[in-house]
């Protein structure tokens, strides 16, 4: 008593904190733990800076090289004269600076901001699919959920049969067969619910891998019960514009700005070298600085750059295609999602009605096997039916909702 008074008097002051139950996740929480622990997209974080470094690499050509360079020179000489001597010494700046080389430079720099933009849709796409692998596991975990209620529901009700047939046996109303056949259907029911279980613990292993919390905590659907879709048109419209075809389309753009960098080799190339000494001995003593600008002219090179040429221009052409088939590809996926998804809720709402109705043909079962119309295998059968609807009707309700997200997902639509 003592003790229950001073854990409930350091409650009051605020000492002990009181445990509370964890908020139910929905599935923009999931989603959004996801995207803290993906390492996918952690790699397509990286490939993003490899590419950034080599926008950086691409710019530093335009730029001027400096550099300081030291060198001491020990030669068998008199020294009796400039040309002679023993110890020749050179201190110098020296810088280079390329001045023109077939717009080689801006080509690359617009090829890798290119690829920047290519490798940040690529990230976009893959959060897409990360979306549609979470709310499949989402939606899977609280289908296994309600499943398994369904089959609580039924074991209650063969439970209330069995009871029920249990004590007209006694009165001699019911044969002891119809109390085995009830007893053997309870058992059935029961092995479903344990396979279901394990199902349902593989489900949450699952969400627990993708969101990182462990152990996870319960979760909760934002979703109407039946989700809604719009027209075909209006995904249709984003379809072209999702990060995946995008991301194909600046992978063109670099493969065309790769045929501007192969066909620069086919210009001069002019550049512009200079040295200023700090230290010089022998003859040239008395010259602070020296300037060269060099050109050099290709003639020819063994027909080296017109086959790098036709290379890139195949690869462009390649790049084009493919863009082709990716917008070609997303038109489809939509049309084919979306179909997916009208079958999906008209399925769920036919097996809606389709429970009620099973659901009053037992209770008219049981009134009649009260009043001796029916026997006891018809209301087995009828009770039968009601669990395989209701089971039916769990799984086309989140298959409708895992479908809604698929499609949702395709065209860059997230949880809010």
């Amino acid at each position: 008593m003592i003790r229950w008074l001073v854990i409930s008097l350091a409650l009051c002051l605020g000492t002990v904190p009181a445990t509370a139950e964890p908020a139910p996740l929905t599935l923009a929480d999931c989603y959004r733990l996801a995207l803290a622990q993906s390492e996918t997209l952690a790699i397509h974080q990286e490939l993003i800076a490899e590419a950034e470094a080599r926008f950086a690499l691409a710019f530093s050509t335009l730029l001027p090289r400096v550099s300081f360079v030291s060198s001491d020179k020990r030669q068998d000489g008199t020294g009796s004269s400039a040309f002679t001597l023993r110890h020749v010494p050179e201190r110098k700046f020296t810088l280079s600076q390329p001045l023109f080389s077939g717009f080689r430079e801006f080509a690359a720099l617009r090829g890798s901001q290119a690829e920047q933009a290519q490798r940040r849709l690529e990230k976009s796409r893959a959060a897409q699919r990360l979306l549609m692998d979470v709310a499949d596991a989402f939606y899977l975990a609280l289908e296994l959920r309600d499943d398994l209620a369904a089959l609580g529901m039924i074991q209650e009700a063969l439970a209330a049969r069995l009871d029920d047939l249990t004590v007209r046996e006694r009165i001699g109303r019911s044969r002891p067969s119809e109390v085995v056949s009830a007893q053997a259907a309870l058992r059935r029911v029961e092995a479903e619910a344990y396979e279901v279980r394990s199902q349902q613990v593989v489900a949450r292993h699952l969400m627990e891998f993708l969101t990182g919390i462990e152990p996870l905590g319960p979760l909760a659907d934002a979703e109407p019960v039946l989700p809604v879709v719009q027209a075909e048109s209006a995904y249709l419209a984003k379809a072209i514009g999702q990060p995946g075809v995008q991301a194909v389309e600046q992978a063109a753009r670099v493969a065309q700005e790769g045929v501007a960098v192969a066909g620069a080799d086919r210009w001069p190339a002019v550049s512009l070298d200079g040295n200023y000494y700090v230290e010089r001995a022998g003859t040239a003593k008395d010259m602070d600085w020296d300037a060269t600008l060099e050109v050099d002219v290709p003639i020819f090179q063994g027909g080296e750059v017109t086959g790098a040429i036709q290379a890139a221009e195949s690869q462009a052409r390649q790049a084009d295609w493919e863009v082709s088939a990716a917008r070609r590809a997303a038109v489809r996926d939509v049309r084919d999602r979306h179909a997916q998804v009208t079958a999906a809720i008209a399925q769920a709402d036919a097996l809606t009605r389709a429970l009620e109705a099973t659901a009053e043909s037992y209770r008219l079962q049981v009134e009649d096997y009260d009043r001796s119309l029916v026997n006891h295998l018809e209301v087995l059968q009828t009770l039968q039916a009601l669990q395989d609807v209701r089971r039916d009707a769990v799984h086309a309700a989140y298959e409708a909702k895992r479908s809604v997200w698929r499609l949702r997902a395709s065209v860059g639509e997230i949880p809010a």
